[in-house]
This record gives structure tokens, sequence and C-alpha cells, in this order.
């Protein structure tokens, strides 16, 4: 177990989540319930499961993507097309409280297992669809990434340097902000809901829609009598002005500042012995120029000798990490941020960990990602089928053989 005591009490605990997505934000958002305590069903197809499973260097018998996405999660393998399949999941679905899927728009009600069909079967179910562009309108059953809602959503568009291209995430934004984790926040509403109300929901979740709050700050230029419409490069922060920005070091690394307040640009100034600077931290006229100089400063020196100069200073000056450095700074050691080991095969894996403090305890490890199937049989049996109805389902095709990884 990684994470709080044995006897800690995780704030999901006691519910019950049927896992139907693939690929990224659903099982994010899945895994995240999981950590804090729900219980997650991962209810995959028999013969290949989750594609996620063959992405990456495969640690104890599975991609390490897929087992970034998918501890703390039972796995059954059970065919949805097969009407005992279905049957399957709807006598699952009378005890759960929740339910995601991610599948394209129609897909669930051709399948007979729609939020109409399994909330007359349990309507306290809170039932979460995750897809592109939402459940109704023209783009409901278009295909897409998360590059393709980065760029329906004007996001991209801001995503570049001034006068210069856009700039592919190195993330996927669409799919973990706009998906795994507005996802979270609807479910959890619906569970408020249900509280009052003693009712689940249809928590439908568009990634695109979901980038709404990322365009917050741009959206405020378009108000007003005179607009500005935001551009490339032009706004406070997206590098239009030298206290907001990225500088390369002397070694080919780069610093962060994000100085925007006058009193942290002064100290700034102060700091780097650059006192002339201090009026002219939103000059317009002159902004290029300033940053110009500013960047020609930095390069004097390494990123260490820069990060030595403004540990005291709070100035909001810290250097660009890389991942491998990311996760071993002191912040990110603390409270969970990764999870790392060495496993006795001599692989070693780094896994992000988690996102939240409650009452100063973080999530808890108490799964490891599962083999394909290899909770089928146990899953079954708590729900009340007994040896000879397994096998004959596995007989059939119904399930899948466990594949403990």
């Amino acid at each position: 177990m990684v994470g709080n005591s044995p006897d800690s009490c995780l704030p999901l605990e006691g519910l019950l989540v049927l896992d139907l997505t693939r690929l990224l934000p659903g099982p994010l958002c899945t895994m995240i319930l999981g950590d804090y305590g729900a219980e997650v069903i991962k209810i995959e197809d028999t013969v290949t499961g989750d594609p996620t499973r063959f992405v990456g260097p495969v640690i104890d018998g599975s991609g390490a993507f897929f087992r970034q996405l998918n501890r703390n999660k039972k796995s059954l393998a059970v065919n949805l097309k097969s009407e005992k399949g279905r049957a399957l999941l709807i006598k699952l679905v009378e005890k759960a409280d929740i339910l995601v899927e991610g599948f394209r728009p129609g897909v669930m009600e051709r399948l007979g297992l729609g939020y109409s069909d399994l909330a007359g079967v349990n309507p306290r179910l809170v039932y979460a669809s995750i897809s592109g562009y939402g459940q109704k309108g023209p783009y409901r059953e278009r295909a897409g990434h998360d590059i393709n809602y980065t760029a329906i959503s004007g996001l991209l568009d801001l995503s570049a340097a001034e006068g210069g291209a856009p700039v592919m995430p190195a993330v996927q934004i669409a799919d973990i902000a706009g998906g795994s984790l507005t996802a979270i926040n609807g479910i959890m509403f619906a569970l408020y809901r249900r509280e009052k109300s003693g009712r689940g929901s249809h928590v439908d979740i568009a990634m695109t829609r979901g980038l709404l709050p990322w365009l917050t700050y741009a959206a405020s230029a378009m108000s007003g009598a005179k607009p500005d419409l935001p551009r490339r490069g032009s706004g406070y922060i997206t590098g239009a002005y030298a206290c907001y920005n990225l500088y390369k070091t002397a070694d080919g690394a780069y610093m962060s500042l994000g100085a925007l307040e006058p009193h942290f640009w002064q100290r700034f100034c102060e700091t780097v012995d650059r006192p002339q600077w201090t009026a002219r931290q939103f000059d317009t006229v002159l902004r290029l120029e300033l940053i110009e100089e500013v960047q020609n400063m930095f390069a004097e020196k390494s990123r260490a000798e820069w990060e030595k100069l403004f540990a005291k200073a709070d100035a909001c000056c810290e250097p660009v990490l890389s991942l491998q450095e990311a996760s071993e700074h002191p912040v990110c050691r603390e409270g969970g941020y990764w999870l790392g080991s060495d496993k006795a095969s001599g692989d070693q894996e780094l896994m992000t960990g988690f996102p939240l403090l409650i009452n100063s305890a973080a999530g808890e490890v108490r799964l490891s990602p599962p083999g394909l199937g290899e909770h089928t049989v146990e899953i079954l049996k708590s729900a009340g089928f007994n040896d000879q109805d397994i096998e004959e389902m596995i007989r059939e095709g119904v399930l899948g053989k466990s594949n403990k990884a």
C-alpha cells in the first residue's frame, strides 16, 4: 500500500464505480475515484481489453501507460454485444453508484445500456458520458482527438509566440482537463444532488466544452465597447511582456519569470541589480527591447547560478525542469506527488501520484493495475453467480478467461 495509513478514512469509500472507458480521459477519471476510496470495476472486452495495455515499456506484464491509469481497479472481461453480457452488466448496475462510459454518443443506447435504460434499473445511478463534442449537437458522432478539441475550442490558436504558428501542447489538455477532471467534477455534483433528491443524473462531459474555464482570461479581452481580440503572444501571460516570460540561460537551459505584479517585478529588478527596468514593466512602446535586454542578461549565467541567486528572492523566478528533474524535486516528493519503485525484475517505475490532500491525507494504492479479466470470477461471485454459471459463460465467450498480469 502506498499513501495513507491502513486505518485512514478515504472520502469515496463505499462507492461502487463501473468503468466502461478506455484510453486516457475515462480511465484517469475512474483511477482518481479509486485512489480516494471508491471500488472500481473496469469492464473490458474479452479479446484485447483496453488498448493502452500495449503502450509503453512492459512492466509486470502490461504497458507502462496502462499502469499509469489503472491502479485501484478490478478487471472484468465481458462481451457486451452478447445478451448474457448485457444482462450481467445490468445485474452489476443494480448496486452501482456511478457508471462512466467513453463510447461515441449512441453506442450505449444501441446496446440497450443508455442512461434511460439503466436509470430504470437503478434510479440512484450517476451515469457519466465522456465524449469529444457532447451527446447532442451537430458534432456528436464526429471522431476526434485532443488536438482537434483544443483546435475547435480556440485554445490552440492562442498557444504560440507572437507572430508564430500554434504550438502543439506537450500534454493532452482536452483529454485530461476537459475530460477526466471535468468528469470528476460532474460526478461529484451529481452525487451531491442525489443526497438531496434521492435520484441519480446523466452527466454529459464534452471535452471541447470542458476547456471553457481555461479560456476565461482570454475571453475577458473580448469584452467592453472596443474589444481587444486575443492574439498569439499578445497577452500579459503569453509572452508580450518581459515580466512574464521564458529566458534561455548560458548553458542552454531555461528560467521562468512570473513577476507579473509590480512588487514582484521590483524585487526581480533589485535582485538582478537593474533598478532602471522597474518603471518599464508595462511599457508598450519598448516592450520588445526590454524582453531582449532581459534575455541578454539571463544568457550571461547558467541555470544553476540563476537558481542560487533567486533562491530567497521571492520574485517568482524558477528553473524550467525536465520531467526527470521534476520527479526528483523536493516539492514533488512530498504528499504523494510521484510514486516510484524498483521492481524485483529490475524495471524502474515512476507513476503520477495523488492530486489532492484531504485533511492532509493523500490517496492510497490498494490494488496494482489488473490483468485483463483478472477479477472476473471474484466480481461475479460477489454478484451472486455460481461456479457453473461462470464456467458456462466462459465457454460461450460471454466472459474472458482470467489473465493475471
